[in-house]
């Protein structure tokens, strides 16, 4: 009974997640949906290494991976139409590649001067945008790659398509995105985006992408009493309280047990000496039987 609650949550999660295109009426999977497929088959997998029940194992370790492939492909969904609508009309192209990866592909018409390494201002206005919504969603790596046609030698386009590169990825962590996050390379001519055979297509190969790929982190709730993103330390309470901390106000303050009750009540000791004062002044001679006879201490006479 388990086996089959087990397949029938995560077939429902799948099917919940097929789409249907309004302009045709056909149905086919999401992003999301392939995710948490790819997600499922991996857990199963990974499910039967720990010995026991390999079915049952393998049944968990579907739904656990499952459900964090959905997770994942419903983060980079929001992230990819988030993307589309701010990068509308600006000639970048938005491709989701696979499940965990968004594609922007920026022509040389367009970002940068006939060879030149330094952005066009209209690049740069949808390079904000793209910033943007990268801070919006950290749990994503991103690799700057630059590309040139085969015109001009092979170490001339090697060394323009990794200032290109460097550029966009300079201007990404100038506005916010952490350097941490992103990785650039130049890749010269040696990647096509299409033959080169005339200014036409050379022109589609004169670009730089951006691989916007989800880490393990994304998609992933929030733990409890985490501090919101940007705060610290966290807001007042948030901290847990051990059994004798000090509440809000001041350190507890501890009892005053007899210590000293009223101003002069502090425990006095015994006076010294106790009887007739400190040492009296010897007087000599000494008086008249003392000390007693037969004492072997005398006073001089």
């Amino acid at each position: 009974m388990k086996k089959l609650s087990i397949l029938a949550g995560l077939s429902m999660a799948v099917l919940a997640a097929c789409t249907t295109n309004p302009y045709t009426g056909q149905q086919s999977l999401s992003k999301t949906a392939m995710g948490a497929g790819l997600g499922a088959a991996v857990g199963a997998g990974t499910g039967t290494l720990f010995g026991g029940n390999d079915l049952k194992n393998a049944g968990w370790g579907a739904l656990a991976g499952g459900l964090a492939g959905a997770a994942i492909g419903a983060y980079m969904d929001h992230q990819e139409q988030a993307m589309r609508q701010s990068l509308e009309g600006t000639g970048i192209e938005v491709q989701r590649t696979a499940e965990n990866t968004v594609n922007l592909t920026m022509p040389s018409n367009i970002t940068f001067a006939y060879n030149s390494a330094d952005l066009t201002p209209q690049v740069q206005t949808a390079l904000d945008s793209v910033a943007r919504i990268l801070n919006q969603y950290p749990a994503t790596t991103i690799n700057v790659t630059g590309h040139t046609d085969d015109i001009g030698s092979d170490n001339f386009n090697q060394t323009l398509s990794e200032r290109r590169a460097a550029s966009v990825a300079t201007y990404l962590g100038s506005h916010g995105v952490n350097p941490a996050r992103v990785s650039q390379q130049g890749m010269g001519e040696r990647m096509p985006k299409v033959a080169n055979v005339d200014e036409a297509s050379r022109s589609q190969n004169r670009r730089v992408e951006l691989a916007i790929k989800a880490n393990e982190a994304a998609g992933a709730p929030t733990q409890p009493g985490a501090a919101p993103t940007g705060t610290y330390p966290p807001p007042q309470g948030t901290y847990p309280q051990q059994g004798n901390s000090p509440p809000a106000g001041g350190y507890p303050s501890q009892p005053q047990t007899n210590y000293p009750a009223q101003p002069g009540a502090y425990p006095q000791t015994s006076p010294y000496p106790a009887q007739g004062g400190y040492p009296q002044p010897i007087t000599n001679p000494a008086p008249s039987g003392y000390p007693p006879a037969g004492s072997p201490y005398t006073y001089p006479r």
